[in-house]
């Protein structure tokens, strides 16, 4: 008796008072704005309704707002529960798994190619990205035999490669997906009942059929073979499951944008209170989904009383990463199973001499700077470089090419340097070989400290390192102590360093719309970029890491390999492991916050260089710094080149270049592993 009573409570504290929750917050959401109106004047607005403007005000531009967070929140919330069981994936949604990055690639797309296909809101772009998005991801991840941690890496890098795709055509197209930026954020704000009016019928259909899949999708939870053995169609019951999931991903993308980390919390705390049958979760979670975007809503307008309009996207990432984080620290090992889940490029082996390495890299150097000096807006154009550099040119041309063109060859060069041996140190310190300054946060605590820098507290631009370098410093500490309560486990340490970096991009993201920086400029800056550098970021931010930095890690390179034959191994050779790894760590974050000073958050050449150097010397971290350096500085150089000249006189961000170079490298690494 005892027990029926309690679950009873559950149910209604659940259901009964999850809908109370709606209601109030809704209640709360509509009072919201520039100006006040009373509560009593609300609820004659709701329920008796008079032709004046306050009633007006509530009814066509406040309410609207309110049920299309319900709406967007239940249907992120229920894909959320569909992509959980069908995946076997506790970590699994839509953001997690980049469904939302391959929607919104999709209608930003066909706004600047296929304007026509954007009938009802661009649903049927948005519906066809997301399918295609899930199948990479869960083909390169391994299909049915994926494991949880490597199925959201496939669909990080999934959504770092579409990110960037989307990036390129909002910097090129700026006049076609003018307002756009706000809406990729994921924002509420509806002008009237269009939004609602066009949502509602998808979403509820949708529902309808999941419901009635409810059943099969529990017998999927006892595994493929007892699901078989009761009669279900497994492939028909994941493909109508996996379809409805991403028709209301798509729905909601179309109309609010993508909005992270919802489908991921809401599922969650049902899960949490106890609930497994999918009739029931379904339920309570559209009503929490609701719950959740709608606590963000009134948050974002609290936290920014202007109502400038905060994107609701961030809010959620700013709830939702931290929420990722506890989950990934409460789940047991065995979750994740126990296979080794780094990504290496090839075999382990001996690898070729560094006598033979170095020369040739050298070389390679010498000629891609030469290359790069030699090219611009006409074309590639060495006699004139030559000239330039020996005096016998035109003045014009000697300060084009000493100037502008050398300095930012060296830019990209001392950062791609600088950003490769953090990516190594960082690989080794934490035994994770997807360890890279900007996958595990340490870059968007750089990006975040320079832009408060800038425009927060409005100090000089002297101050901007500094700034980034706090910022990457406390997000460096974050790390290191989540890094500590995992026991440094490289599968764990993936997944957290996926939400420690999701929440630096939120406060990111807050930190662009507030400053009302430009579209155009904010993406270049936020994907990382050598475009007009000089001189001045050569002295000021990358000679004193080359100088001083990278001696000091060349004598102490050694205990690297030491760390990888394990922490009982490493401290019966003497080796004071845990203070080792954080010097090392504090080493590699200083590095990485002088690149972001310089060049912005320019991701993938942590992750690239030091895989590349183990194809050519082997695992051995001696050998791989020198190469590991050219490597990089070589990556980047070339990206330099590539965005100057691919579709002059337009550039492209030698950060998108990187991310579209090195995530088609990493996801065919990932299919060869699987």
């Amino acid at each position: 008796m005892n027990q029926t009573f309690k679950k009873l409570m559950v149910a209604v504290l659940t259901f009964g008072g999850g809908t109370a929750l709606l209601c109030l917050l809704t209640l709360i959401h509509i009072n919201q704005g520039s100006v006040s109106i009373p509560i009593g004047t609300v609820v004659d607005a709701l329920f008796a309704p008079e032709d004046t403007l306050e009633h007006h005000t509530v009814r066509i531009l406040r309410l609207p707002r309110a049920v299309m967070g319900i709406i967007a929140g239940g249907a992120l919330a229920v894909a959320g529960v569909i992509l959980q069981t069908v995946t076997k994936n506790p970590l699994a949604s839509a953001s997690t798994l980049g469904i939302h990055s391959g929607t919104y690639f999709a209608v930003v797309a066909s706004t600047v190619f296929f304007p026509a296909a954007l009938i009802g809101n661009g649903i049927i772009p948005a519906f066809l990205g997301g399918i295609v998005t899930f199948l990479i991801v869960f083909i390169l991840s391994g299909g049915n035999k994926a494991t949880p941690v490597r199925m959201v890496l496939a669909g990080m890098i999934v959504t770092f490669l579409f990110s960037s795709l989307t990036s390129v055509l909002q910097i090129f197209y700026e006049n076609e997906t003018a307002g756009i930026f706000l809406w990729g954020s994921g924002t509420l704000v509806q002008n009237d009942w269009s939004g609602v009016n066009f949502s509602l019928p998808f979403v509820i259909v949708s529902l309808i059929a999941v419901l009635f899949m409810a059943f099969k999708l529990d017998t999927l939870t006892l595994g493929d073979d007892v699901a078989t053995a009761l009669g279900q169609n497994v492939s028909t019951v994941k493909f109508a499951s996996i379809a409805a999931a991403v028709l209301l991903t798509s729905v909601t993308v179309s109309v609010v944008g993508p909005i992270g980390f919802v489908g991921l919390v809401a599922p969650h705390i049902i899960k949490l209170i106890g609930y497994r049958k999918h009739l029931p979760l379904v339920i309570a979670s559209f009503i929490w989904g609701g719950n959740v975007l709608l606590l963000a809503d009134v948050l974002a307008r609290i936290i920014d009383p202007s109502f400038s309009e905060l994107p609701v996207g961030a809010i959620t990432a700013l709830i939702g990463a931290p929420w990722l984080i506890y989950l990934v620290l409460r789940m047991k090992k065995g979750k994740y199973g126990d296979d080794n889940t780094s990504i290496l490029a090839g075999k382990v082996k001996k690898g070729i001499s560094l006598k033979i390495a170095v020369p040739v890299l050298l070389a390679a150097t010498i000629i891609v700077l030469a290359i790069s000096l030699a090219s611009g807006n006409y074309g590639f154009e060495p006699v004139l470089a030559i000239q330039a550099l020996f005096g016998d040119s035109n003045e014009f041309m000697k300060n084009l090419i000493v100037d502008l063109r050398l300095p930012r060859a060296l830019v990209a060069l001392f950062s791609g340097m600088i950003l490769a041996v953090s990516g190594l140190i960082f690989q080794g310190v934490l035994r994770n070989p997807l360890a890279d300054p900007s996958v595990i946060g340490i870059t968007s605590g750089a990006g975040v400290g320079a832009l408060m820098t800038m425009y927060v507290f409005g100090v000089s631009a002297i101050w901007i390192p500094v700034g980034a370098m706090i910022g990457s410093f406390v997000f460096f500490v974050i790390v290191m102590m989540l890094a500590v309560r995992a026991a440094f486990q490289p599968t764990i340490l993936a997944l957290l360093g996926i939400g420690v970096s999701a929440f630096g991009s939120a406060i990111i993201q807050i930190l662009v719309v507030q400053s009302d920086m430009g579209v155009a400029s904010a993406l270049t800056w936020l994907s990382g970029t050598t475009y007009a550098k000089g001189w001045s970021e050569v002295i000021n931010y990358l000679l004193f890491p080359l100088i001083i930095l990278l001696p000091i890690l060349m004598m102490r390179i050694r205990i690297l390999d030491t760390l990888a034959l394990g922490d009982d191994t490493a401290r019966g050779l003497g080796v004071k492991v845990m203070s080792t790894r954080f010097q090392l760590a504090l080493l590699a974050t200083i590095l990485s916050a002088f690149s972001v000073a310089a060049v912005g958050a320019i991701g993938f050449v942590g992750l690239i260089a030091p895989h590349f150097a183990r194809l050519l010397v082997g695992p051995s971290n001696q050998k791989l710094l020198p190469v590991t350096i050219f490597v990089g500085g070589l990556l980047l150089v070339i990206a330099d080149v590539l965005s100057r000249t691919l579709l002059a006189p337009n550039e492209i961000p030698s950060g998108i270049l990187v991310a579209i170079i090195g995530a088609p490298y990493f996801l065919w690494l990932m299919k060869k592993r699987a």
